[in-house]
């Protein structure tokens, strides 16, 4: 029975504990199993000033979207979240680099202000929390993520 004002139990939640019912407990969305696919990062980012921001969006890609696929059954449903978290965290590495760059503080002809560059990095590391969130990659969030079920018997069980 839920309780009001009390959030449900994540669905891998209710297994662990032994406590999951069909009638209270819900998986969640489904979504067909086909792999997302790597976006054309020069039509995404075009321009000669974002061939930096291009290649960290394209290892970061590399690095985690594989992760996904396997680990939490990431698909190309999906595809737009992904692309979207690469993107922000290239964008936040450019915030970064410029910051350290031209630092915190530039001269204008108003004297010396914060540079725009705190707000951008700012800005970017809110949104780069909420996308981490959705995706499982911190390591509270990735506790509520349902890996995806593996057919072929036993040989996709972790444990074995």
């Amino acid at each position: 029975m839920s309780v009001p004002g009390r959030k449900p139990k994540s669905h891998m939640q209710a297994v662990r504990e032994g406590t999951f019912r069909e009638d209270r407990n819900s998986e969640g969305a489904r979504f067909a199993p086909l792999e997302p696919v790597e976006p054309d990062w020069s039509e995404l980012l075009p321009g000669s000033l974002s061939v930096d921001v291009r290649e960290k969006a394209a290892d970061v890609w590399a690095r985690t979207i594989p992760a996904l696929v396997v680990a939490a059954g990431l698909t190309d449903s999906q595809r737009e979240t992904a692309i979207e978290y690469c993107v922000t965290v290239a964008r936040l590495w450019q915030a970064e680099r410029e910051l350290s760059r031209t630092g915190l503080v530039v001269e204008t002809e108003r004297g010396n202000v914060k540079s725009p560059w705190v707000t951008i990095a700012h800005q970017y590391r809110s949104h780069f929390r909420s996308l981490v969130g959705e995706l499982g990659l911190s390591p509270a969030s990735a506790t509520r993520i349902t890996p995806p079920e593996f057919s072929g018997g036993d040989d996709g069980d972790i444990f074995d």
